[in-house]
């Protein structure tokens, strides 16, 4: 049974399944959740949505509602197409005006680990049910409810596996990292909220970088572990990994596990801080190479501060390279959000 990720433009994402030959838009409304639909025979368009990945049967409409020039860009029509694999799909429409509700899932902590001075990894599994479906990349809201405390933390982990798994940086006077550090324990319970964001992995259709700033490595690692999952890819991926200081340059067993099973893997790592005795240092953006954006034709993904994001986006175009794709996600600590 394909199951369908639905993206809306508030940034929601829900999943459903769709049963054969049951269309995108009969299979949502099964499951409550209503996306934009009026004459429901291919005619007016009104359900016209943007196909990400996925194969699918496009069903008969007419050229008014949806022509040969945008289903050759993605388009297709939630009334007539049925899912031949698993999709996912773009609404053209908030979560809220197609009465999708917040699906929260009650989880207990498995375990909180030190990987530095200035990073935890924070480990949950579900209290009764299942993790909920993301999209590699994606995040959700955690919330501790004893301390009326709230934080988007990007999933580390793979979907679909029993135990989710989050990097936290710890900075001084954040409040979810001291809770993590000085008052939660094995057992204790959190709320997650989600999944949200546009910033997941898309199907590879030619070769990926990544570029992470920081704690911006923890979705490239749900991405990683997605396409080794996955089998062969069948496109080279490359990380760069920046860091301050050597120290928070963190998971990198793991990753180095991955890129062992991942063929066409590889990354580098670099530290900024002044005085720095790594391999590679500077800022991880300088390393993003002519050569490592393939002369454009790349699907280059930058996560991490506002300003090393940029930095990637304008160095880009100092080389005079223009990525086929880019997309990006900013992390902003709380503790410097004002009220926090």
């Amino acid at each position: 049974m394909p199951r369908i990720a639905l993206n809306f433009q508030d940034g929601v994402t829900r999943f459903i399944d769709a049963d054969e030959g049951e269309s995108i838009a009969d299979a949502a409304y099964r499951q409550s959740v209503n996306v934009p639909l009026d004459c429901a025979n291919g005619v007016c368009g009104t359900c016209k949505a943007f196909c990400q990945s996925g194969d699918h049967d496009p069903g008969s409409y007419i050229a008014d509602a949806l022509s040969d020039a945008e289903a050759a860009e993605g388009y297709m029509l939630c009334c007539q197409t049925r899912a031949r694999s698993d999709m996912v799909i773009d609404i053209p429409a908030s979560s809220e005006a197609c009465k999708v509700r917040p699906r929260n899932t009650i989880v207990e902590i498995v375990n909180i680990e030190s990987l530095s001075a200035h990073r935890i990894r924070l480990s949950v599994e579900p209290v009764e049910g299942a993790i909920p479906m993301f999209l590699p990349g994606q995040y959700v809201n955690i919330t501790a409810p004893n301390e009326k405390l709230s934080r988007a933390y990007s999933f580390t982990s793979a979907p679909g596996g029993g135990v989710a798994t989050f990097l936290i940086q710890n900075l001084r006077g954040g409040r979810m990292s001291s809770y993590l550090r000085m008052k939660a324990k094995t057992g204790d319970r959190l709320l997650i909220d989600g999944p949200f964001g546009s910033f997941y992995l898309r199907r590879p259709m030619r070769p990926v970088l990544f570029v992470a700033g920081g704690t911006g490595v923890g979705p490239f690692l749900s991405m990683l572990e997605y396409l080794t999952d996955q089998g062969n890819c069948g496109q080279p991926v490359r990380l760069l990994y920046g860091t301050r200081d050597a120290a928070d340059l963190v998971e990198l067993e793991r990753i180095g596990q991955l890129g062992a099973r991942l063929r066409n893997f590889s990354y580098l790592t670099t530290c900024s801080g002044h005085g720095s005795q790594h391999r590679l240092t500077g800022r991880v953006t300088d390393h993003m190479s002519a050569g490592a954006l393939n002369g454009g034709d790349v699907d280059l993904y930058l996560c991490g501060p506002p300003g090393m994001v940029e930095s990637g986006r304008q160095h880009a175009a100092k080389l005079g390279v223009s990525p086929a794709n880019i997309y990006f996600e900013k992390f902003i600590a709380a503790a410097a959000s004002p009220g926090q």
